[in-house]
């Protein structure tokens, strides 16, 4: 008698955890511990800048000009408050349209996640922003929200769409907006560090954690006894 039937499907047939999971933990962990190292560095310098902090600012001020500041302000306004709000749910939208309730989950969570680490953590640091800023001025400087929320969007869909072109632009957009930040002297250079560290470990545990959970309720056995193998990846 043949051990296998239609209503079981084989092992082979069912949803397998992603190969890069590995690596998404390990480079999320790593991403994490030095996010923690260097929010304590701040910490000991007693929430100032630290010595590539000042040199990085100096730096930016010598090549200040107008069309510079105006090429600044791009990123800063796309990848601000309202600017981050449109193209998380627009994202999730799509997704959903595309019948991808799981990569709509992905982006929806890590977005919100990233948003709720930082933005509690920068309040109770509260580090001073340089005082030349030409952006935001309260006392909210560590780490980056804009370079945190840009990081997550950015390793999210490189993650769930693996295109090469996905990782090329997502790459010259955030180090777009770690410059443009310090540019505008809205942050110091270890505050937009730590957005981007912030968001890689972001991404990459959530995608890492949600890719679990999608492979288990796929191999969830039906009523049947089977595998529920038609639960959309």
């Amino acid at each position: 008698m043949d051990a296998t039937t239609d209503d079981a499907p084989s092992l082979s047939d069912r949803p397998r955890l992603d190969a890069r999971q590995p690596v998404a933990l390990v480079v999320g962990v790593i991403a994490t511990v030095l996010f923690v190292g260097l929010r304590f560095a701040v910490e000991l310098s007693g929430s100032a800048p630290l010595p590539w902090d000042q040199a990085w600012d100096d730096a930016m001020s010598a090549l200040a000009n107008p069309v510079g500041v105006i090429v600044a302000w791009v990123p800063a306004i796309v990848g601000g408050t309202i600017g981050m709000i449109v193209i998380g749910i627009g994202t999730s939208l799509l997704f959903l349209l595309r019948r991808r309730p799981w990569d709509a989950l992905n982006v929806a969570a890590s977005i919100a996640l990233v948003v709720l680490i930082g933005a509690p953590l920068a309040a109770v640091i509260a580090r001073a922003r340089p005082t030349d800023s030409l952006a935001e001025t309260v006392a909210t400087s560590f780490p980056s929200g804009h370079t945190a929320v840009a990081t997550t969007i950015v390793v999210t869909l490189g993650l769930i769409l693996r295109r090469r072109g996905v990782w090329i632009a997502g790459v010259v957009w955030v180090v777009l907006m770690m410059w443009s930040r310090t540019y505008l002297h809205a942050h110091w250079a270890s505050d937009v560090v730590a957005g981007m560290l912030e968001g890689v470990a972001v991404a990459t545990l959530v995608w890492a954690l949600i890719e679990v959970w999608r492979v288990r309720r796929a191999q969830r056995p039906d009523r049947s006894g089977g595998a529920s193998a038609n639960v959309p990846a």
